[in-house]
């Protein structure tokens, strides 16, 4: 059975087995380990783009996992631009990387564990989608993603449904209507922001199309850009 989860937890590269302790002391597990075998350490959004995404999480957003650290950007984001603040992204490479906050139990800010295994999946689909944005995965890029996917330790489940997923079109209305509250919304497009740096038109374009049919304001929009920014660093 697919575990969208842990799956989730993998593409952002946070989910290492037996790395416990203290945030700091888990940074340096997920380096060791990411520097021995990429691919068990979750780096599957990596396989996703090739070398295109060039950065990384920094700070406890690199080891809080996927689900925590998408609402934790989430809600920061929306926090700032419900304060009225003007987004300011101070890249994370020039600084200590910020603490992301724990989003409060009534912010609509679902805590890991609350979270339905359908919506984690469906975070696990926008960030497929965004990766997919530029067209560059065709039928032997997916040979290629598949080979690789193949030695990184991935359940059966898990590894039909990326390869399923990067055959069949992407359904961005599915992707799109799921998003029942405004904060469930801003968690679909931080997750697609996390998965792609918009460099090119074409995932430039997609980000535009998506904060749009998810009806998000344009300066809440900014203060996505500006807080998923400064929380990555070079890779």
């Amino acid at each position: 059975m697919l575990d969208a989860k842990k799956l989730l937890d993998q593409f952002l590269g946070s989910q290492v087995p037996g790395a416990g302790g203290t945030v700091r002391g888990r940074a340096d597990q997920v380096t060791k380990v990411a520097k021995d075998n990429p691919l068990a350490s979750g780096a599957i959004a990596a396989v996703l783009l090739g070398t295109k995404s060039g950065r990384k999480l920094a700070g406890n957003a690199a080891v809080l996992g996927g689900l925590a650290a998408i609402a934790g950007l989430g809600y920061q984001a929306y926090k700032n631009y419900q304060s009225g603040k003007e987004p300011a992204a101070e890249p994370a490479s020039s600084r200590a990387p910020a603490q992301l906050p724990a989003p409060p139990a009534d912010s609509g800010f679902a805590a890991p564990e609350a979270l339905s295994e359908d919506f984690a999946l469906v975070l696990v689909r926008a960030m497929i989608a965004a990766a997919r944005a530029d067209g560059h995965i065709d039928a032997s890029e997916r040979g290629r993603i598949m080979d690789k996917l193949s030695v990184s330790g991935l359940s059966a489940d898990a590894a039909a449904f990326l390869e399923a997923e990067l055959v069949n079109p992407i359904d961005l209305d599915a992707i799109v209507s799921a998003g029942k509250t405004e904060e469930e919304r801003v968690e679909i497009y931080t997750a697609s922001r996390l998965a792609i740096e918009p460099d090119g038109r074409a995932e430039r374009g997609y980000l535009d199309l998506l904060a749009g049919r998810l009806g998000l304001a344009d300066a809440l929009v900014d203060h996505i850009e500006a807080t998923v920014s400064a929380a990555k660093i070079p890779a």
